[in-house]
């Protein structure tokens, strides 16, 4: 009777994929306790990512090993922005080709008689899970990204996160700015949505933010400050630049090309750019800070914790419903299920128009347009 018990006992694999970010192990500990505590299942957790569901590398999740993470930052189970089982990077002669070895990942997934794959990551990672998922692996989605960009959700584990460590950021360079009476840039991330941007700069008080869905004026931008400098009395000035930040007819600034990468375009670089023209066209004394990956690192807030908390234990209910192909998604206070295949079809970016937007407007903040 055990023994008929524990071979019919279900067994689903945790991945993540893409960029890490706060938040991921407390997603981790939630599936891996929620499966064991509520449901009894046994849970493995994969290796680097896809990169682990193509080499079939993986550790079992036991109660214990999920205790004790949930304010760590980053992955125990490791990460990477570069595997894709149907793009995968193969040396061959001393080249690196790409091979489909979506079969294997597949075959890996039957090996280990799993009955459901949760994959969390950002668009990228859950483009490659509805691809696995149409192959005839259930996988559950959950969206996880500091850039904030998934659509159908609210919000993103690690959003909230990011958004506290730029902010912070920006509150100390308050300080050096206005001791120097310098202006002081700070560059982001997002990629090609200002979310990141746009509520640490709103945050963090900043003077003008620039986001990829405003394009700016350079012109604009330096009589805002000048008249900080001249007019105000305020000789000094905060900006928040996201990295994918364009001027009017202008293009994003690409800081390189990663050749071997789902997605090989690496922005970086505007703030420099933006910092050069002030300092040209006003004659003041222009400082950069570029975040980086401090935005990435760290424990995770109170917030990203109680969301990766829900998101965590949500997926495990939709596996145990069969509710597969579907991403848990944040509305209002409550978590849904929404197709992956809907929340893959774009990015969510800032509107113009948005609410965020005219708030920050409303309080004197210039998106140099």
């Amino acid at each position: 009777m055990v023994m008929a018990k524990m071979k019919n006992r279900k067994k689903i694999g945790i991945l993540t994929g893409g960029g890490d970010c706060p938040g991921l192990n407390a997603v981790i500990r939630a599936v891996t306790k929620t499966a064991i505590n509520e449901y009894g299942f046994e849970v493995i957790g994969f290796k680097d990512g896809y990169e682990g569901l193509v080499e079939n590398r993986f550790q079992k999740l036991s109660f214990m090993a999920a205790s004790g993470i949930m304010s760590q930052g980053g992955t125990i189970l490791g990460t990477s922005n570069k595997a894709n089982p149907f793009s995968y990077p193969v040396k061959k002669n001393g080249k690196i080709l790409h091979k489909d070895l979506s079969d294997i990942a597949l075959k890996n997934y039957k090996k280990n008689r799993l009955d459901a794959l949760i994959c969390t990551g950002g668009d990228g990672t859950l483009s490659i899970a509805y691809k696995l998922y149409k192959k005839g692996i259930n996988v559950i989605g959950i969206p996880k990204t500091i850039d904030n960009d998934v659509n159908f959700t609210d919000t993103t584990s690690g959003f909230d996160s990011a958004v506290v460590i730029a902010t912070d950021a920006i509150d100390k360079l308050q300080t050096t700015a206005q001791s120097h009476h310098r202006v002081m840039i700070v560059e982001v991330m997002g990629r090609y949505a200002g979310w990141l941007g746009l509520c640490s700069g709103i945050a963090g008080g900043a003077d003008i933010i620039l986001i990829p869905e405003i394009p700016f004026e350079i012109k604009k931008i330096c009589r805002r400050v000048l008249d900080r400098s001249r007019g105000s009395g305020k000789k000094f000035s905060i900006i928040v630049v996201s990295e994918g930040a364009k001027p009017k007819d202008g293009e994003m600034v690409v800081k390189k090309i990663v050749t071997d990468s789902p997605d090989p375009i690496r922005l970086g670089g505007i703030g420099n750019c933006v910092a050069a023209q002030i300092e040209k066209i006003t004659g003041l004394e222009v400082r950069v800070t570029v975040l980086g990956h401090i935005q990435r690192g760290g424990s995770p807030t109170a917030y990203d914790r109680i969301l990766a908390t829900k998101f965590g234990c949500e997926a495990v209910r939709f596996v145990a419903e069969k509710n597969f192909g579907k991403m848990v998604a944040l509305n209002g206070w409550k978590i849904t299920p929404v197709e992956i295949e809907k929340a893959i079809k774009s990015l969510k970016k800032v509107s113009p128009d948005s609410h965020l937007v005219r708030y920050a407007r409303s309080v004197g903040t210039s998106f140099g347009d």
